[in-house]
C-alpha cells in the first residue's frame, strides 16, 4: 500500500492490499477501496463510497460526492463501483438522491475525461462513456454501450445492450439495443461493427437486420411493426431482448428516419 502524506483520509476508510493514493487525494468516510485500486492525485472518494478491485480513479475525478439535487437534504445515500473500471481525470461520479438508494457501475468501464455520471445513474459492463458525455439521473446504460463524446442522455432514459450513440447526440427516449443513433434520439440502423466486435455470429444478426427494417425503417404504427415482427422474424434471444425493451419503455423508444432518410445496415 502506498499513501502520499499529503492525502488526507478519514476515519472509517478501509484500504485493501495494494491501494495506491497520490498527491493531494482526499477520502471520507465511511468509504471502501478495494485491492490494486489506483487513485491518482487530487482525486475526491465522497462517503458511503465502494470501489472494487484494479481501479484507476484519474487526477481530480470526484466519485460519490453528494447528487446535484435540489431535494437532497443529506441522507445516506450510495456509490458501488465495481472492478477494473477506468475513470479518468474529472470524470464525475455522484451518489443516491434519495435515502438508501445508489449510484451503480459494473466493471470494465471507460469513462474517458470530463464525463459525468449523475445521481441514481445505473450503468453495466464494458461501457465506455467518452470525453464530455453527460448521464442524467436514474439513466441504465446497458452493457458495452458506446456513449459518445458530448453526448446528452435526459434523467430515466434508458440505453439498451450495444447501443451507440454518436458524438454530439442527445435523447429524451430509450435508445434501443444493438442501434446507432445520432442527431436527438433517431436511430440511424443496427451497430455492425460493435455486435461482431462482441462475437455475433451472422445467424444472430441476420433477424436483427430484419427486425430493425420492420421496427424502424417502415411507416406505420409501433405496436402493429411489433406484432409483425413477432410474427414474421424468428424470435432469436437479441430479438426477443430487443422487443422486450420497447415493450416495457416508459419514456417511448428512439424513432427511425423519416422517409427518403439515411439509414445504416
Amino acid at each position: 500500500m502506498r499513501i502520499d502524506p499529503s492525502a488526507r483520509i478519514a476515519p472509517g476508510v478501509e484500504l485493501a492490499e495494494g491501494v495506491e493514493v497520490g498527491p493531494g487525494v482526499i477520502i471520507d468516510g465511511p468509504s471502501r477501496i478495494g485491492a490494486g485500486t489506483r487513485i491518482l492525485a487530487r482525486a475526491y472518494i465522497g462517503p458511503f463510497t465502494t470501489i472494487g478491485e484494479g481501479n484507476v480513479i484519474g487526477f481530480g475525478a470526484i466519485v460519490g460526492h453528494e447528487p446535484q439535487d435540489y431535494a437532497f437534504q443529506g441522507e445516506e445515500s450510495y456509490t458501488i463501483i465495481g472492478d477494473y473500471n477506468i475513470i479518468r481525470e474529472y470524470a464525475t461520479i455522484h451518489r443516491g438522491s434519495k435515502p438508501g438508494s445508489a449510484t451503480r457501475v459494473g466493471s470494465h468501464n471507460f469513462l474517458m475525461a470530463l464525463s459525468h455520471l449523475a445521481h441514481n445513474a445505473q450503468v453495466g459492463n464494458h461501457v465506455i462513456v467518452v470525453n464530455n458525455a453527460l448521464v442524467g439521473g436514474y439513466v441504465e446504460v446497458g452493457d458495452r454501450a458506446y456513449i459518445s463524446g458530448n453526448c446528452v442522455i435526459h434523467q430515466f432514459c434508458r440505453v439498451g445492450t450495444l447501443a451507440l450513440m454518436r458524438g454530439g447526440s442527445r435523447t429524451s427516449r430509450d435508445v434501443p439495443p444493438y442501434c446507432i443513433m445520432d442527431g436527438s434520439h433517431m436511430v440511424r440502423g443496427l451497430n455492425l461493427v460493435g455486435l461482431k466486435r462482441a462475437g455475433f455470429t451472422a445467424e444472430q444478426i441476420r433477424p436483427l437486420q430484419e427486425a430493425f427494417r420492420r421496427l424502424f425503417f417502415r411507416r406505420g404504427n409501433l405496436s402493429k411493426n411489433l406484432a409483425q415482427v413477432e410474427a414474421e422474424v424468428p424470435l432469436t434471444p437479441e430479438v426477443a431482448h430487443l422487443l422486450e425493451f420497447i415493450k416495457t419503455s416508459q419514456r417511448g423508444v428512439a424513432l427511425g428516419p423519416r422517409q427518403g432518410e439515411h439509414a445504416e445496415f
